[in-house]
């Protein structure tokens, strides 16, 4: 006849633990899952439990199962740093070697143990070896993959100055090919003197901003703007788009410089000339523009309204990159993680199509950020 003592004692939760670690240790890693599974059943979601599960299922090969209960170990508490390191670890046997350092990271900033600085090294080195010489030729210069995830990790330690940050370079380069283009294909439409002196002044322009001389480029966006305002269309049969392309520096400017008021008044007047004059570039800039100065105060909501209307205009798989990251930022701090991550992956999405190893890991991090706060 059964010892009805006994019985209880081996259906406590405690001596499922003591039995699952005893036979983890033997390398019965199915029994051992098994007798987790029966202390879950007593006590659900208890996170140390749910990590001890994993690594049974790590040990079966049950990569799916195994990332399954780390993420449920994390979900009351994302800071739970054998959690984090269980995750890490997963994502490492899986192959995702970018998440994995993204998770190694964050545990060392937390517990800056040897578990973690080993991880660390060897996601790294994994990270090396898979892509190599593709990675360093690809990163823009000066900066390595482990800068990318560093920065992506820090960003929810300071999100403010993320949204201080100049316009990325793309971006940047963007805009002054959008004001050049039409002023290069009109020229024999526009004096010679004419097209010289908006060419040579729109390159001032944005040399004086990307060089950190907002206000030399917020000076002299105004002067070419006076100036144009006196020319008549039929000296300058592009007037009009001028006129925008030049309300747009000045709000670049002026946002750089603080004045946030001023920069959605200036970029809202560049959105209007596109508008009325037809000018699909030009209107894909301005939202472009207007949203990232929402971002900058903090109206969130209001931004991806904006740069959502923006992306049926825009054109080239990196554009869609840059956009659907902001975005999913966007989201991060609004809390709203399912949609972050959905931004995320399609970033994600259009970055390997572009080949762009530099905004897959932006992507990558954006993702892994969005799954940590879910």
């Amino acid at each position: 006849m059964a010892d009805p003592e006994a019985e209880v004692l081996r259906s406590t939760f405690p001596s499922y633990m003591a039995e699952g670690e005893r036979l983890y240790l033997c390398g019965e890693f199915a029994k051992a899952a098994q007798s987790f599974s029966n202390a879950l059943h007593l006590q659900t979601g208890d996170k140390n439990c749910l990590v001890a599960r994993s690594k049974c299922y790590l040990k079966m090969g049950d990569l799916g199962n195994s990332l399954k209960d780390a993420e449920a170990s994390l979900q009351g508490d994302p800071t739970f740093c054998k959690g984090i390191l269980q995750k890490a670890e997963t994502l490492y046997t899986m192959g995702d070697f970018e998440f994995a350092l993204v998770f190694y990271h964050r545990g060392y900033k937390l517990r800056p143990d040897r578990e973690f600085k080993v991880g660390i090294q060897k996601a790294q080195e994994a990270i090396n070896n898979s892509v190599g010489n593709l990675i360093r030729g690809t990163i823009r210069s000066g900066v390595t993959v482990e800068d990318l995830i560093l920065t992506g990790i820090n960003y929810l330690d300071t999100r403010s100055s993320f949204w201080q940050q100049q316009k990325p370079i793309y971006a940047r380069e963007r805009d002054r090919k959008l004001m050049r283009d039409r002023w290069l294909r009109d020229r024999g439409r526009t004096p010679a003197q004419t097209a010289h002196y908006v060419l040579k002044s729109l390159e001032d322009i944005d040399m004086l901003l990307s060089s950190g001389s907002a206000e030399s480029s917020l000076q002299k966006a105004e002067k070419v703007l006076k100036k144009v305002l006196d020319w008549g269309r039929d000296e300058v049969p592009n007037r009009d788009e001028l006129l925008g392309s030049l309300h747009s520096c000045i709000g670049n400017a002026q946002l750089e410089l603080g004045h946030t008021v001023a920069a959605l008044q200036s970029h809202r007047r560049d959105l209007e000339i596109a508008q009325e004059h037809n000018l699909p570039d030009a209107k894909s800039r301005a939202l472009d523009n207007i949203g990232r100065v929402f971002a900058r105060i903090g109206k969130f909501q209001q931004a991806i309204d904006t740069w959502e209307e923006k992306i049926p205009l825009a054109k080239t798989a990196l554009e869609k990159t840059w956009l659907l990251h902001e975005i999913g930022r966007c989201y991060l701090e609004l809390d709203q993680a399912l949609q972050a991550q959905y931004y995320g992956e399609r970033s994600l999405q259009y970055a390997e199509e572009e080949g762009d190893v530099e905004w897959q890991l932006n992507a990558s991090v954006l993702v892994a950020q969005a799954q940590g706060l879910g």
